[in-house]
C-alpha cells in the first residue's frame, strides 16, 4: 500500500507544501495540494486519499472544521501540522477526528514516518469500507457498523446500544489492533465531559460485550483487553 499510497497536503505555506510534496515523491507516493481549507475538502470528499496531512492554521474555514467535516463522511486517516504546540490545541486536534499530531518547525522525514506509520496501522486494518455514498460503513467478519444511521449489526440482527457504547465501539473499530488506555479512552470518547473514575471505561465495555454477546459471540470477543494497558478492537475477531 506505501508505495502507490495517494496523499493529500493542506497548508497555506507554497514552501511548506512543496518541501513535503518532494520528500513524499521520493518514497513513491502520489501527492495533491491544497492551500485552503475550502479546497482541501472538496478533493478530500472527492477523491479517496489514503491520508491527508492537514494543517491546523489556515485562511477562512481551519484544519478543525476541515478535519470535522471530513470526518462526517469519511474515515481516511489525518495527520495534523499546526505550529501550536500547547496540549489545549493538540486534544482540539484529536477531538475533531485527527489520528496524530505533529509539530512546526518539524522535520521532513519525521513527517515521512508517522506517514508510514499512519498507513501500516491503516493497511493491517482488515476490514472492508462498503460502496456507500459517504463511504462511513466499517464492514468487519462478524459485525457491521453503519455510522450514518448509527446502527450496529451482528448476524444480520440489529444490537441496541447507548449513545456512549456506540461511540466507544465506533472509536475503536476505527483503527483495529490499535490499543488505547482508558484514559485516551476517557479523552476521546467522553471528551472530557465526564470527570470521573476509570472504570467507566470498564463498566462500558463490559455492557457493550454482553449486548454483542447476546447476538454474536464472535463479535464480542473483538473486544480485546490488554491486561495493564487498557483496550483495542481486533479486526478479526476469534
Amino acid at each position: 500500500m506505501e508505495k502507490s499510497a495517494h496523499i493529500l497536503v493542506v497548508d497555506d505555506e507554497e514552501r511548506i507544501r512543496r518541501l513535503l510534496k518532494m520528500y513524499l515523491e521520493r518514497e513513491h507516493y502520489t501527492v495533491d495540494e491544497a492551500e485552503d481549507g475550502e479546497s482541501a475538502l472538496e478533493k478530500a470528499v472527492e477523491s479517496d486519499y489514503d491520508c491527508i496531512l492537514l494543517d491546523l492554521m489556515l485562511p477562512g474555514m481551519d484544519g478543525v472544521e476541515v478535519c470535522e467535516k471530513i470526518r462526517d463522511k469519511k474515515a481516511t486517516p489525518i495527520l495534523m501540522l499546526t505550529a501550536k504546540g500547547e496540549e489545549a490545541n493538540r486534544v482540539q486536534g484529536f477531538e475533531s477526528g485527527a489520528d496524530d499530531y505533529i509539530v512546526k518547525p518539524f522535520s521532513p522525514r519525521e513527517v515521512v514516518l508517522r506517514v508510514k506509520a499512519i498507513l501500516r496501522r491503516a493497511d493491517s486494518t482488515k476490514f472492508l469500507q462498503t460502496e456507500t455514498q459517504a463511504k462511513n460503513v466499517l464492514v468487519f467478519t462478524h459485525l457491521t457498523i453503519d455510522h450514518d444511521a448509527h446502527r450496529v449489526t451482528a448476524s444480520d440482527k440489529e444490537i441496541g446500544l447507548t449513545p456512549k457504547e456506540y461511540e466507544l465501539l465506533h472509536f475503536m473499530a476505527k483503527t483495529p489492533d490499535k490499543v488505547f488506555s482508558r484514559e485516551q479512552l476517557l479523552k476521546e470518547v467522553w471528551k472530557y465531559e465526564f470527570f470521573g473514575d476509570l472504570r467507566t471505561v470498564d463498566t462500558h465495555v463490559k455492557r457493550l460485550r454482553e449486548k454483542l454477546s447476546k447476538v454474536s459471540k464472535e463479535a464480542a470477543q473483538m473486544i480485546v483487553t490488554v491486561w495493564g494497558v487498557g483496550y483495542k478492537f481486533e479486526a478479526t475477531g476469534e
